[in-house]
């Protein structure tokens, strides 16, 4: 099968809160590969985040109110909350499954960090993963290719392409690397500025900041 230019973005995580890193990446993302649509969709609780220091500080209803900022002010972004109604662990393969199943001849290109790249193959049913989408991974500062492990090294030496073209030709089962766009930026750093009463105008929306303010969070 063939497909046009009509690849789906999908950003997950816990956004919390939000923050520039992630938009201007995806939006990097969607400019190199031609995107006209990016879903974020915030996770309830990530089955890799058990422990209760790493589970979200905003509600589940505060970050999807959040991200609904981001996506009034940007075209390219729809908010997804399938996962904040599913509530408990949110696993990705189920989130792709029902996406597949309402996007049956769209590609769906699912954008991920390098720290997520290592520890990909730990997620859950990883292979059926790639069965339904292409991964696009942003690198990050911190987290140089080159020092990928070894089951990582594996899957890629099976799956990566440098061919952007295969992303929207095949159906899935690619890994591409997209062009570097450094923002070294994390939720946690963002967080331990606020409960310091720091402002982070580099690194958050302003209607963002506006709303952490006005609910208080992270203090």
């Amino acid at each position: 099968m063939t497909f046009l230019n009509n690849g789906l973005g999908i950003l997950g995580g816990s956004f919390d809160p939000i923050h520039l890193g992630h938009t201007k990446s995806a939006q990097a993302v969607a400019d190199e590969l031609g995107l006209t649509k990016v879903l974020l969709i915030p996770a309830y609780i990530s089955p890799l985040k058990v422990t209760t220091d790493l589970r979200p500080q905003a509600t589940a209803e505060q970050r999807g109110a959040m991200v609904e900022i981001i996506c009034q002010q940007n075209p390219l972004f729809s908010c997804d909350t399938r996962e904040l109604q599913r509530a408990g662990h949110s696993y990705t393969v189920d989130t792709l499954k029902a996406l597949k199943r309402q996007n049956p001849n769209r590609p769906l290109l699912f954008i991920i960090g390098m720290d997520s790249l290592n520890t990909f193959t730990q997620w859950h049913q990883y292979q059926a993963i790639l069965s339904l989408c292409h991964l696009v991974v942003n690198t990050r500062p911190n987290h140089p290719i080159e020092q990928t492990n070894s089951e990582t090294n594996a899957l890629l030496a099976k799956h990566r392409t440098t061919d952007r073209t295969q992303l929207l030709t095949l159906a899935a089962g690619k890994i591409f690397f997209s062009k570097p766009i450094f923002y070294d930026i994390s939720s946690t750093q963002i967080r331990q500025h606020i409960a310091q009463h720091k402002s982070c105008p580099q690194q958050l929306d302003i209607k963002i900041s506006d709303y952490i303010d006005k609910n208080k969070l992270y203090r």
